[in-house]
């Protein structure tokens, strides 16, 4: 309970602007969202849609999580979690790219190989980030409502009290 009293409307507006920015970010150079500067190969499956949805909905309160402090004081825990969120992008990232214009994939494993052996493992990929953004972004909530014991001698802070 303690969390959502700290999810203000500051942490919202950012938390939209982020799923919106992420949405960008992952739609454009993979061709989810059609452009004229990337293109696809080979049409999207479904999990990849669903992929990238999901992570855009999780990586924004995530950013929000380290751009929109709780009550707007300085965040205690600036900058824990950073890189499961960062490596669930990237993960999300390769999930939802086209297997066969994935250059690394095409050196090491060849054309056929990125379509074989690659594109079967995109669902995994995509599960896989979703996983670890869900449980960063639950992480960084609980850790967002609970006072540290560091911060408990500092004025105006809760102290802890053992149970």
């Amino acid at each position: 309970m303690a969390v959502i009293r700290t999810l203000d409307r500051r942490f919202w507006l950012v938390s939209i602007a982020a799923s919106i920015g992420t949405l960008l970010l992952l739609g454009i150079p993979t061709a989810m969202i059609p452009n004229p500067i990337f293109a696809r190969q080979i049409e999207a499956e479904p999990f990849a849609y669903v992929t990238w949805i999901l992570s855009s909905v999780l990586a924004g309160p995530l950013i929000a999580t380290y751009l929109a402090p709780a009550g707007g004081r300085e965040d205690r825990h600036a900058g824990e979690g950073a890189g499961r969120a960062g490596l669930g992008g990237m993960i999300a990232f390769l999930a939802i790219g086209c297997p066969v214009c994935n250059k690394i994939a095409v050196v090491v494993l060849g054309f056929s190989g990125a379509l074989n052996v690659f594109g079967p493992l995109q669902p995994l990929l995509g599960a896989a980030s979703v996983i670890l953004l869900a449980a960063t972004l639950a992480w960084r909530l609980r850790m967002r409502g609970r006072p540290c014991a560091r911060c408990a001698s500092e004025p105006g802070e809760a102290t802890l009290t053992p149970a």
